[in-house]
């Protein structure tokens, strides 16, 4: 029992452990693109906009379309909060007792991923396609041809660092609920007993009386027990 999952994590109510955590190739992603969103966001904020020595409005750097550095900068900060968010539901994960809060939770990790992982080719694309174009006389002390540079190569890299979020979350999902554990309507056994939950006999209403025969008796109450529970097939569905 104790190495049943279900969706890549055992039964709720287990102690975190956060050198696990922190080792896992998920989580090791997700800071990985935490700190490609916070460099993006950076040196676009910081250096994205510059101006001529003789002029004194600055412009973006990206071929002075402002549109470009308002995608870098919008993407870089949600994509920031976007992680923080992922990496607060992997460490909750594992207390969710309901199967199906887990798969939803799953898909909902491979949506965001895939959307970001495409989100990030769109950007890299278009800066890649602004830097191409931009008049670098613009810039002839040359003082943000670094940080663009490293918001289009950051860009480019976050593409695939979401995107193999995005196959780690669809693995898990392959994992499924392991029905010998959890069932679709699973949750945890410790709060039924203290809501105090009806509780059916385990033989059931039809148990005979010892007078009708030892032998009889017995075999009456095996069979009505194997009604209840069955060890092969693990947990039975439970309605309360």
């Amino acid at each position: 029992m104790e190495g049943m999952q279900a969706y890549g994590a055992g039964k709720a109510g287990g102690a975190f452990d956060p050198v696990t955590f922190f080792q896992q190739p998920q989580t090791i992603l997700r800071i990985v693109s935490w700190l490609f969103s916070i460099v993006i966001f950076g040196c676009i904020a910081n250096e994205g906009y510059i101006n001529r020595p003789n002029e004194v409005e600055e412009f973006c750097i990206f071929n002075r379309n402002q549109s470009a550095c308002n995608y870098g900068v919008f993407m870089g900060s949600m994509a920031f909060l976007c992680c923080v968010a992922l990496l607060a539901l992997d460490i909750y994960f594992p207390q969710i007792s309901s199967v199906k809060d887990r798969k939803k939770a799953v898909l909902a990790d491979i949506g965001v991923s895939a959307f970001w992982s495409f989100m990030w080719f769109v950007g890299f694309c278009f800066l890649a396609n602004q830097w191409q174009v931009t008049d670098h006389g613009d810039d002839p002390l040359r003082e943000g041809v670094d940080a663009a540079r490293a918001a289009i190569t950051f860009s480019f890299f976050s593409i695939f660092t979401w995107a193999v979020q995005s196959f780690l979350g669809f693995q898990k999902y392959k994992l499924g609920a392991d029905s010998a554990l959890f069932s679709q309507d699973y949750t945890d056994p410790s709060q039924d007993v203290a809501g105090g939950g009806p509780y059916t006999s385990f033989g059931g209403d039809d148990l005979e009386s010892p007078a009708g025969g030892g032998g009889g008796g017995g075999g009456g109450g095996q069979a009505a027990g194997d009604g209840v529970f069955d060890g092969t097939a693990g947990y039975q569905r439970q309605d309360y």
